[in-house]
């Protein structure tokens, strides 16, 4: 039988694989419970949250605090910091990548599909995670591959529709996009996520403003692509 933990958790027993035969409700147990995973994602909220504001260095007590768990259901998903950080990475990957689809999918406007996914974007928080990618995260590790591949196609596609709209000047890339968010999402030195979340949507809405057909002056240099990024 499954025991359960302080944090609502079962502490879940495998099958035995001569009991596969028996009633459904004995495979349920390898399961996780649904408290369980809410936990999980609670943590991986809360650490993306505090990874943005301290960085990635903040203690597993403040993380479990702010989760609402106890230490040892945090240690029990997340045994290092690396396997928390690896997991808000991908996380975050996976949410902005469903922004893109659903923008795309519920937009009539392609440009108010780029509009609306520039701004979601932003409240994922995508730029203050760029250092810890950078400082702590394999950058080529197959799970982060994935993701970024299938991210990259779904904001490509948005700016694609949006420029054979005629909606979106030609000379902007993906990769100035992505630029876009990053760098207006992430904090000046020295100032805390907290100050500079005021500006966030006004600059970005600036920015978009520039990026909306017809074009009102000329860019210097080419449209930046994401391959660019991963080499600058």
């Amino acid at each position: 039988m499954a025991a359960g933990t302080a944090d609502g958790e079962a502490v879940v027993e495998a099958v035995p694989s001569d009991c596969a035969h028996d009633a459904p409700g004995r495979a349920a147990r390898t399961r996780p419970r649904a408290d369980a995973q809410r936990n999980r994602e609670r943590i991986v909220r809360t650490a993306r949250d505090m990874f943005t504001a301290f960085g990635p260095e903040v203690s597993f007590d403040e993380i479990a605090r702010g989760a609402g768990v106890g230490n040892a259901t945090l240690y029990r998903h997340f045994p290092d910091r690396f396997s928390l950080v690896h997991e808000v990475v991908l996380s975050v990957l996976d949410r902005t990548c469903e922004l893109a689809i659903r923008a795309a999918a519920e937009e009539s406007d392609p440009f108010d599909a780029v509009r609306r996914f520039v701004h979601g974007a932003a409240d994922e928080r995508t730029g203050a995670l760029c250092p810890m990618i950078q400082e702590t995260f394999d950058r080529e590790h197959p799970e982060l591959v994935v993701r970024r591949t299938r991210l990259e196609a779904e904001v490509t596609a948005l700016i694609e529709r949006a420029q054979s709209a005629g909606r979106m000047r030609r000379d902007v890339g993906a990769g100035d996009l992505m630029v876009a968010i990053g760098q207006l999402t992430r904090p000046l030195p020295g100032t805390s996520r907290e100050s500079n979340e005021p500006f966030v949507h006004r600059h970005l809405q600036l920015f978009l403003d520039g990026a909306e057909a017809p074009a009102r002056s000329e860019l210097p240099g080419r449209p930046a692509t994401l391959e660019d990024l991963r080499h600058h």
